[in-house]
């Protein structure tokens, strides 16, 4: 059995597997083909996967000979012609690329998106949305320190006091909460909106305080993932952050909803209640983002507020963030493989079937059907 390890595109620094965790696979008796330089933005060397045990071989070749192809991102049609019979596991926003995951289908393509995958507590360990997410709330903060040009801590000098930056965060999910730990660690003072009641013990164990809107829609069966919201809600919702809005110097926004565009949450009108010099990170943007003028991976300017789109954050840190997806990667390789390295695909384990996209050219998944 053979897994094949590729190189991500330009824009992307991390790699699935790190050659520790390909010493795992190795150990095993498990092929393990790396193409030249996957790990490289990832600061693992060609020679760090051949003392792991892998091969370097070329991008075809993998794609040709590999049982299991690893990749973070989705790949040109070209190359998924080649893929028939064969497993792809990686991130490839189904809900979002639909025509893509029917093209995989036909091109007989049985496909593993780890971000579909159940949020139980049995799927924590391969849950690639909260590693990843975790490392973006952490440097949307450190992001926005840099951006901002005023202090983040409260100080006292002889030569006069600074009052603490704000903070606000919208979305208490894994990034939001490591967004306010990190914020918090600086000084600031945070506030901090989500539409789940449930987060509240959590924002304020943090040190943050919570801003309440009643009439929430419940969540609870929702897998926890957020779910839409009823128009009065929305309307409470939009008074209550403009308020705090209208305070913050920093504010963090990570609110997406799966399989939709995500919810502007802060308006024209609210950016213009902003004092000068305040930034917004805006950890939304590959879904349209949470502002009116976000912008994916740029940086625009309006009514004196830095409104950053960037949701690859993660790719920031590229080793850590590779260590901790190629953890999950490997905790779902557990799922799909035997002890003696066999594929065996147990459709009645519900990580396997909730992650699994397309199967014997047919799309499986419940959602995408």
């Amino acid at each position: 059995m053979t897994i094949g390890i590729l190189k991500e595109p330009a824009h992307e620094t991390r790699v699935s597997l790190l050659a520790e965790a390909v010493a795992t696979l190795t150990k095993k008796s498990i092929s393990v083909f790396v193409e030249p330089g996957a790990g490289e933005l990832a600061f693992c060397s060609n020679a760090d996967y051949e003392k792991a045990g892998a091969q370097m071989k070329d991008r075809n070749e993998i794609l040709n000979s590999a049982d299991i192809v690893l990749g973070i991102h989705p790949f040109s049609q070209d190359e998924v012609a080649k893929l028939s019979g064969k497993i792809l596991i990686g991130v490839y926003q189904p809900l979002f690329q639909m025509e893509m995951m029917k093209q995989w289908a036909v091109a007989g393509v049985t496909c593993f998106s780890l971000d579909m995958l159940p949020r139980t507590t049995r799927a924590q360990a391969m849950d690639v949305l909260s590693s990843q997410a975790n490392i973006a709330g952490y440097k949307a903060v450190l992001t926005a320190a840099n951006a901002y040009g005023r202090y983040f801590p409260m100080f006292m000098t002889a030569a006069g006091s600074i009052a603490p930056a704000k903070v606000l965060i919208l979305g208490a999910g894994v990034a939001g909460l490591q967004a306010i730990a990190t914020a918090r660690r600086l000084g600031a003072v945070v506030e901090v909106f989500d539409t789940r009641p449930a987060v509240k013990e959590e924002v304020q164990s943090l040190g943050a305080k919570f801003i309440e809107v009643d009439g929430a829609a419940d969540a609870s069966k929702a897998g926890g993932y957020a779910v839409e919201q009823t128009e009065a809600y929305k309307e409470k919702q939009q008074q209550r952050i403009a308020e705090s809005v209208a305070k913050a110097d920093i504010v963090i926004t990570t609110a997406q909803i799966p399989g939709k565009k995500a919810p502007i949450l802060i308006t024209e009108e609210m950016l213009q209640t902003m004092r000068n010099g305040s930034v917004i990170i805006d950890l939304a943007a590959a879904t349209g983002g949470n502002t009116p003028f976000t912008k994916n991976n740029e940086t625009v300017s309006k009514f004196g507020v830095s409104i950053m789109g960037n949701s690859s954050l993660q790719s920031t840190m590229p080793s850590d963030a590779s260590k901790l997806y190629g953890k999950n990667v490997l905790n779902f390789l557990q799922l799909i493989l035997t002890k003696e390295g066999a594929i065996h695909l147990n459709w009645d384990d519900d990580l396997v079937k909730g992650a699994c996209i397309t199967h014997e050219r047919n799309i499986v998944h419940e959602r995408l059907k």
